[in-house]
Formats: C-alpha cells, sequence, structure tokens
C-alpha cells in the first residue's frame, strides 16, 4: 500500500503498473481533503487502502487506485476534478469496484488477468535491467483550434527522439501542427497520437512513425513510451506495446477453457 499525492496519482500509479513484477496486489491512495479539514477522507481512503491490499482480492490485478470507496485500474483512471472528493474516473471503463464499510465488492478485472501465473503476466520493462541513465525526454503537445506548430518543433529541436500530441476528438491535430509533426517524423521522431477528450480511443493514423495511443491519456502514453525507448530502439516492437501493453483488451476465451486462478477476483 502507498500513500502519495492525487495531483499525479494516476501517472504513479500507471508506472507501478508498468514496472512492478510482483503480481502482489499494489494499492495507491491519498485524500483530497487533508488530515487538518473537517471533514477529511484520508483516515478513511487509508483504512480501505490497507484492507484492500491485506485481503488480496487484486492479486494480478497489477496496480490499483482506492480512492472514495472506489477501486480503479491504474491504465484506466484519471483525475476528473481538482476539490472534490470523487475526483477519480475510469471513463468509459469505469471502475473495479468498490468497498462498503467491511465488505469490497470487485465487479470486474483488468485484462492482464488473464495470464495471471504465466510468464506473460509481466510487463517487459524490468527496472534491473534497463540502464542507470536518465530516462529518454518525451515531451506532450497539446492542440487546439489554431495551434501554431511551436510546441513540436520546440520539443524536436531541443532533442526530443518521441513526442506525444494530446489531439482533438480522435487525436486530430491543427494544419500548423500537423505539418510541424510531419517535419518532425521526417527528422527521425517517432509521435504518438492521443486524445485530450479523455476518454475514448486513438487508432494508428496509418502515417509513418505515427503511433496511436489506443485509450491510453497522454500522460499516461508519454509514461508506455518513455518506458518503451529505455527498453529499446526497435520502432516496431514499440508500436506492438502500444497495440498490447496500452488496450488492456481481453482476449476471447473459447467455451470450455481453464478457469481463473481461486485467488483471483472475477
Amino acid at each position: 500500500m502507498v500513500t502519495t499525492g492525487t495531483d499525479t496519482m494516476e501517472e504513479f500509479a500507471y508506472w507501478l503498473d508498468l514496472t512492478v513484477r510482483s503480481d502482489k496486489p499494489v494499492v495507491l491512495t491519498g485524500a483530497m481533503r487533508p488530515w487538518t479539514v473537517v471533514g477529511s477522507d484520508a483516515p478513511a481512503n487509508l483504512y480501505n487502502a490497507i484492507h484492500l491490499a491485506a485481503g488480496g482480492r487484486t492479486t494480478c490485478f497489477g496496480t490499483v487506485v482506492m480512492l472514495n470507496d472506489q477501486i480503479h485500474a491504474a491504465r484506466e483512471v484519471r483525475k476528473s476534478d481538482p476539490l472534490r472528493l470523487n475526483a477519480y474516473r475510469s471513463g468509459s471503463s469505469g471502475e473495479l469496484g468498490v468497498i462498503d464499510q467491511n465488505h469490497i465488492r470487485v465487479n470486474r478485472a483488468p485484462a492482464r488477468v488473464e495470464q495471471c501465473g504465466k510468464p506473460a503476466w509481466k510487463t517487459p520493462f524490468d527496472l534491473d535491467r534497463i540502464a542507470r541513465r536518465p530516462l529518454p525526454n518525451v515531451d506532450i503537445a497539446y492542440s487546439y483550434q489554431g495551434a501554431g506548430p511551436q510546441a513540436i518543433k520546440a520539443f524536436a529541436d531541443a532533442g526530443a527522439k518521441r513526442i506525444v500530441t494530446a489531439g482533438t476528438g480522435a487525436g486530430g491535430l491543427s494544419p500548423a501542427m500537423t505539418e510541424a509533426r510531419d517535419d518532425a517524423v521526417k527528422n527521425g521522431v517517432v509521435m504518438v497520437s492521443a486524445s485530450r477528450t479523455g476518454s475514448g480511443a486513438v487508432y494508428d493514423p496509418g502515417v509513418h512513425r505515427v503511433i496511436g495511443a489506443q485509450d491510453l491519456t497522454p500522460q499516461k502514453a508519454r509514461l508506455l513510451l518513455l518506458l518503451s525507448l529505455a527498453t529499446t530502439h526497435d520502432e516496431h516492437r514499440i508500436q506492438t506495446w502500444f497495440h498490447t501493453l496500452g488496450t488492456g483488451q481481453f482476449t476471447a476465451r473459447p467455451q470450455g477453457a481453464a478457469e481463473l486462478p481461486r485467488n483471483v477476483a472475477r
């Protein structure tokens, strides 16, 4: 169980989800109201996070976030309000479950539980094998109506070899940003296209060296890209990781296939 600030908790949680190679429960929690404020949610969140972690109900789930009695998967959770107690949401996927007083209700599981107990459950990002040097520089360029090319050009000129774009709708960029992106791609920069909407998926647009972020938010697409670059320079492999690790979809299980391990909540 890990306590941390809520502003970037979703990023910290996804970093742990990608790098912790143990299938034991990892639960992050924090508080929207500090201990010194009347009505603080800190004690309840702390108790519930310990209860959830100790109960083992999220074995093989990877990292989860527990706030406001709600359990969220690290890959899907995002902060949607700066002050309210119900600040965390999981987009269209919805929460994993809830804690009702002493009762833990787990209604669904992240897709990675399908690989529970198998080597494939672990992500390829073993920090013990990543060289101890500064991590690759990956930046995020935000698009809006009439956005200019300056952000992408500045990132590329500063040495960024990979850039994530937070586009409108399904990853759309303004004409000027599109031109800057195409120039950066010609100079060897790999781009990941995400959406600023906070929900929904962005698929590969069919442009050389531009990868769709699937349903990852721009800030989480940045983390996946950063760790990918720290592990390999094979662009095809990086694109494959976005199509697999980045999607979190269940695969079809034929009738009569083996059941999930007994200690994994359904």
